[in-house]
């Protein structure tokens, strides 16, 4: 008797899957026309949303990156943009060069983000409520507030030649871009050194005064 009663158990457990077996092909039979369609069609405005809103976000100016003329542009920018990504510059940093290739080609990649540039030299007011000390510096902002900035090449792996990517993790962490990546390990390139920040070492020194044309070093303000 235990043994029938353990085979009409199994049985009924069998029946019970192949109903749910059942009941999920019937489901995606029935979905082969309308819910299939419907699918279809809510991806098929979710895209046009997509180019809709970008295409609103490059009217205004995002998907470039360019120079403001003044600290009244700053802050216009920083309203009209969610988010912001602003270089504080002067051409005789070479340096600011460098971040200068590496944010036009982050620029178009990244549409959702306004990527700017301003002369610190013009901007006095600017640079002295910021605390711009360094040169170049990133300053970050979202929903018009400054959050977060990146000063020289420290974080960006403490040498010139660091690659696009390591600019883009670092303005992931910062929540300038929509990162898809890893955001606690930084991308690896060339021989990582121990020491200083996030596993790279400083960069050797900075360059007081405004008038070293030919140093590669950031400039203190």
């Amino acid at each position: 008797m235990a043994q029938n009663a353990l085979e009409q158990h199994l049985l009924e457990a069998t029946r019970v899957v192949e109903q749910q077996l059942d009941a999920e092909i019937e489901k995606l039979d029935r979905m082969e026309d309308d819910d299939y369609e419907k699918l279809r069609q809510r991806r098929l405005d979710a895209m046009k949303n997509a180019q809709k809103q970008n295409q609103e976000l490059m009217a205004k100016g995002h998907g470039k990156y360019y120079e403001i003329a003044s600290e009244k542009d700053f802050f216009e920018e920083s309203k009209r943009s969610k988010k912001l990504v602003c270089h504080f510059y002067r051409d005789s940093t070479f340096r600011c060069k460098i971040i200068d290739k590496h944010l036009e080609i982050l620029a178009p990649k990244n549409v959702e983000t306004k990527f700017v540039k301003i002369n610190a030299e013009k901007c006095p007011f600017l640079v002295e409520r910021l605390r711009i000390v360094v040169l170049p510096t990133l300053c970050i902002a979202i929903d018009g507030k400054t959050t977060d900035y990146i000063v020289g090449f420290d974080e960006l792996g403490g040498v010139d030649d660091f690659p696009t990517e390591m600019m883009e993790w670092r303005l992931g962490r910062a929540g300038a871009i929509n990162y898809q990546g890893d955001l606690v390990n930084p991308p690896e390139f060339g021989e990582k050194k121990k020491g200083g920040i996030l596993g790279f070492s400083k960069t050797s020194k900075t360059i007081k005064g405004r008038d070293d044309e030919d140093s590669s070093d950031e400039d203190d303000w």
